[in-house]
């Protein structure tokens, strides 16, 4: 059972124009119909600090709310404490807590309840926060951006391997990952287990039996919580974030022996995953870990969130690798040069590079000659194919 919010978050404390808001009231501007695009949220973060009005993070550029007073360190303190843990309010107020991480949850519409990712701290001017959302509601499979339905349709019937989903922050890696698994809840009878830093979407059990852990509140690492979770008789593993040799060792361990791992990485393209995962090696084991890697990867899917033409909102663009024996053996080999030139020419097997991609959403209108350019990691090939005027 929630616990009730206090009386505080619904104080309207804060001015922006003729209008006065509460901290409950600026934080559910994130689910007003204006900010949505086809129902999926544009605004991402909200951004407090003393001197400042509130800011907002909508298609990824930061914003200021129209006619907002500069905050005060009495307003902070009135629209972020009451957001924090009771325990830890009065040491942050004092300074004997410097920054905290936490998560809120508020109520909203039909039962639902909008969850809030807060990091509060204090800099030279004060009190600071940064207020992530977290949606309710996951995007369907038709909203996800993949370039074939037949992409998600093979991973969630995978038994195992690994999949990768890469990515800068905030390109939607998690919101992918969590489709995938809740399409599996929904499909399939397993056991499902996550590892997260902190848990983004909350799932109910349906078909399947979902565990989540979060990092640092049930289990002290990720590592920690992936070796745990191979004693836990799971079918399907999703681990947050790969960062450290322990993890990524575990990862390709538990894919080796019958499970179904994902986890995501921060690379701008799908062989760049592959790179950082061997990175993650000393030098010496990097035969041992390029055999492993072509036994286990599934798929990497690298995606980024590029501006639509018509100014609503941003659209996935993903770029897809499968394995295939050829790219299995180009990963033994360590000649990841020629996988590229094989996803150019695998749309057979529903493979895809990031600039074949943007030059199709560029064809169909959906975003600029100029961004698909801009937003490729290979703007020759976008030029060569699809020149602009």
């Amino acid at each position: 059972m929630s616990q009730p919010h206090p009386p505080e978050v619904y104080e309207k404390v804060y001015r922006a124009g003729d209008a006065v808001f509460s901290i409950a009231d600026l934080l559910s501007s994130a689910t007003d119909e204006k900010y949505m695009n086809k129902g999926l949220p544009r605004i991402s973060d909200f951004h407090l600090k003393v001197g400042q009005a509130v800011r907002f993070r909508m298609d990824q550029e930061l914003r200021s709310i129209p006619k907002g007073e500069p905050l005060t360190n009495e307003l902070m303190h009135n629209l972020i404490v009451p957001l924090l843990p009771e325990h830890k309010r009065d040491k942050f107020r004092n300074q004997d807590l410097l920054e905290v991480d936490t998560n809120f949850e508020l109520d909203v519409v039909d039962g639902l309840r909008n969850r809030y990712r807060i990091n509060a701290f204090h800099d030279n001017s004060g009190m600071a926060a940064v207020i992530r959302y977290l949606p309710p509601r996951l995007p369907l499979s038709d909203q996800l951006g993949f370039p074939y339905d037949d992409i998600w349709k093979r991973i969630i019937s995978l038994k195992q391997g690994l999949v990768v989903v890469s990515g800068i922050t905030g390109s939607g890696k998690s919101t992918t990952i969590a489709c995938l698994l809740n399409l599996i809840n929904q499909h399939r009878g397993t056991h499902i287990i996550t590892l997260e830093d902190p848990i983004e979407y909350v799932f109910d059990s349906d078909r399947s039996l979902v565990s989540q852990r979060e990092v640092g509140k049930h289990t002290k690492s990720f590592a920690s919580g992936l070796k745990a979770a191979l004693h836990e008789d799971p079918d399907i593993i999703y681990v947050g974030e790969v960062r450290d040799t322990e993890t990524a060792s575990l990862a390709l361990t538990a894919a080796e022996t019958g499970h179904l791992v994902f986890c995501t990485l921060h690379t701008r393209d799908a062989i760049g995953g592959i790179l950082r995962f061997i990175d993650l090696f000393p030098a010496e084991r990097e035969k041992e870990i390029t055999s492993q890697l072509s036994m286990s990867i599934a798929y990497v899917i690298s995606q980024k969130l590029v501006p639509r033409v018509d100014g609503i909102g941003r659209t996935v663009a993903m770029e897809v690798m499968r394995n295939t024996s050829a790219i299995g053996h180009s990963i033994r080999s360590g000649k990841l040069h020629q996988i590229y030139s094989m996803m150019e020419t695998g749309s057979e097997l529903s493979m895809i590079t990031m600039e074949q991609r943007l030059i199709d959403l560029a064809r169909a209108g959906v975003i600029s000659k100029e961004n698909a350019a801009y937003y490729a990691n290979r703007d020759d090939v976008v030029d060569r194919l699809f020149p602009r005027d």
